[in-house]
């Protein structure tokens, strides 16, 4: 049988052939590597920094930042039109706002409360982390806080939180906490809406919602947590200060990890469009001894290691 043989013209041609595919491969590493994410932060404040932080860890993408609160819309867009990326990454409401209008490169936010309040129909390039923590996270964190927790009320605008409520409805199924949901279309409706729920809940659930939570509202529904006995769960460790009984916050370090995943895909060749995004899945949870003690509330030693508190 014929057996084709490799010409050469000695050891010369050999090491040129070595040296050859040598190169091949460093190149095609190096143009692997090479891949491209630019990180669009709105400002320099130490949660997007934070943010970042988790991007990095888990990235496999060059990363370039570029800072946008003193640019116009314009700018930003001619930029990342000369930088080329391969993805982009939007770090606040302000950077996904001048990003949106480019719909060639996949564009990954995160650090956003309300992101479909920004991304308009045609955004189909888009996906990422939202600001809101899972519900089923924060449930789960409820019950290992308060055990015997039955019934949770919550105080909503429908036209602000009103998604947030469906997923949360969505996750009490089979949980064996059952959801009061209460319409607030005013903040001035907020303190007849806590009153219709004296006696009924366990816990007030508070929501971020524009509507709902006011300083003078806040103050209401605090009132209402020592009055009757009711705990309060938020969203920020700021009410935990001014006087709720727990919060659970946005991790952004976390946030930033999965952004980071979701980036991966992209460069990896995935559609946008089977990459969807979601909501935070891990909170940094607050909670305020004083009030547990004022609420009568007793807590296990598991608890007062495992989370932060406030004394």
């Amino acid at each position: 049988m014929f057996q084709p043989r490799l010409q050469t013209s000695g050891p010369k041609t050999t090491r040129m052939l070595v040296v050859s595919i040598s190169a091949f491969l460093l190149l095609a590493g190096s143009t692997a590597i090479a891949q491209e994410v630019l990180v669009v932060q709105s400002l320099k404040v130490g949660p997007y920094d934070d943010a970042v932080r988790g991007v990095k860890s888990t990235t496999t993408g060059n990363i370039n930042k570029l800072l946008v609160s003193d640019l116009a819309r314009d700018e930003v867009v001619k930029t990342i039109r000369e930088t080329r990326p391969d993805v982009i990454l939007a770090i606040g409401a302000d950077a996904l706002g001048k990003v949106r209008t480019i719909k060639d490169i996949p564009i990954v936010y995160l650090m956003v409360f309300n992101p479909q309040a920004i991304i308009r129909e045609g955004n189909e390039n888009i996906t990422g982390i939202s600001m809101n923590i899972a519900p089923e996270y924060q449930l789960s964190t409820m019950r290992k806080v308060l055990p015997d927790l039955k019934r949770v009320g919550i105080l909503y605008d429908p036209a602000k939180s009103g998604q947030l409520v469906k997923k949360a409805r969505e996750a009490v199924e089979g949980t064996g906490i059952e959801l009061l949901a209460k319409e607030v279309r005013s903040p001035k409706n907020v303190p007849a809406a806590l009153n219709s729920m004296k006696g009924k809940i366990g816990a007030l659930w508070i929501q971020p919602d524009a509507t709902v939570v006011t300083p003078e509202t806040i103050e209401c529904m605090l009132l209402f947590s020592l009055g009757n006995q009711v705990p309060i769960f938020a969203f920020s460790d700021q009410y935990v200060e001014m006087g709720a009984f727990m919060s659970l916050d946005i991790d952004p370090y976390q946030s930033g990890k999965q952004a980071g995943e979701l980036a991966n895909r992209l460069l990896a060749g995935a559609d946008v469009g089977c990459v969807p995004g979601g909501d935070t899945r891990r909170a940094l949870v607050t909670i305020n001894l004083r009030v547990a003690k004022k609420l009568g509330i007793q807590l296990n030693d598991n608890v007062v290691t495992n989370f932060r508190v406030v004394r």
